[in-house]
C-alpha cells in the first residue's frame, strides 16, 4: 500500500468501510491506496474482524481510524467499553449523544488519544421516524442542535450530524473548538440509498463540517480511486 502521507490525500474525507468483511475492507483500502487516509468501521464488519482491520490499517498502514460503534447502555458498561476500545489507539468513537453516555465514555477515554463523537439523530431518519419512536415534537435541526450542545457540555469531542443541520451546530457557543462529522454526504447525481437527509461534499463543508463521511458512492463506484479523487477535489473547491 502507498506511503498514506502523500499530500493526495485529504483528511477532511472520512471513507466508510461498508464492506462484508475485513478482507474485502483491506482490499479497498488498498485499491484507494494514497488518496483515502481515515477509514470508518462501523458495526457492520464487527463480526467480520472489524477490529482486527483497525488495528491492521492503522499499525501497519498509518491511516486514521474512526471507529462507528453508537455505543448507548448505562454509564458504567459505556465506560468500560470505551476503556476498552481505548486500547486500540484509535482516532474517533462514536457513542449517543445522551449526556449521561457521554460522560462515561470521556472517563472510559480518559487515559488515550481517542475523540468522543456524540451521535445526535441519525441521517436516515426523518420527521415520521421521530414520531413512531415517540420523540418529542420539534423540527429536526432544532432538535439536533439542542442535543449537539447538550452532548458539548457532557464532554463531547465533536458530534455526530447531517449536513444540513451543521452550520446551526457551529453557531453554537458551545462548539467552539469541537469537531462535526457529517455522514448522509452525497456528491452531485449519487444515489441516496437509505439516507433522507444528505448534501453534497462542498455543501457540508461550507455548513461547518470538519469531516465528511462517504460509503457507497465510494466502494460502489466502478473505479473506487477515482470516486475518493473527485470527493477531495471538491472539497478542495470549497475551501
Amino acid at each position: 500500500m502507498s506511503d498514506p502521507e502523500t499530500p493526495h490525500a485529504d483528511d477532511r474525507l472520512i471513507v466508510a468501510l461498508d464492506v462484508p468483511h475485513a478482507v474485502a475492507g483491506l482490499e479497498l483500502a488498498h485499491t484507494l491506496g494514497d488518496a483515502v487516509h481515515f477509514y470508518k468501521i462501523g458495526l457492520g464488519m464487527l463480526t467480520g474482524g472489524g477490529l482486527a482491520l483497525a488495528n491492521e490499517l492503522k499499525e501497519e498502514h498509518g491511516k486514521r481510524i474512526f471507529l462507528d460503534m453508537k455505543l448507548f447502555d448505562i454509564g458504567a458498561t459505556v465506560e468500560a467499553a470505551v476503556r476498552g476500545l481505548a486500547q486500540f489507539d484509535l482516532d474517533f468513537l462514536t457513542v449517543h449523544g445522551d449526556p449521561h453516555v457521554v460522560r462515561a465514555a470521556r472517563e472510559g477515554a480518559a487515559n488515550s488519544d481517542m475523540k468522543i463523537l456524540a451521535v445526535t439523530i441519525l441521517t436516515s431518519l426523518d420527521r415520521e421516524d421521530l414520531d413512531a419512536s415517540l420523540i418529542r415534537d420539534g423540527a429536526i435541526p432544532d432538535l439536533v442542535a439542542e442535543r449537539a450542545g447538550r452532548a458539548f457540555e457532557a464532554g463531547a469531542h465533536g458530534v455526530i450530524a447531517s449536513p444540513n443541520e451543521a452550520a446551526m451546530i457551529r453557531a453554537l457557543p458551545q462548539a467552539e473548538g469541537r469537531l462535526i462529522v457529517t455522514p448522509g454526504v452525497r456528491p452531485v447525481g449519487a444515489d441516496a440509498g437509505d439516507q433522507k437527509r444528505i448534501a453534497t461534499p462542498e455543501f457540508a463543508i461550507a455548513n461547518g463540517a470538519d469531516h465528511i463521511v462517504v460509503g457507497r458512492p465510494v466502494h460502489g463506484a466502478a473505479d473506487p480511486r477515482a470516486a475518493a479523487e473527485a470527493i477531495t477535489e471538491a472539497l478542495r473547491s470549497a475551501t
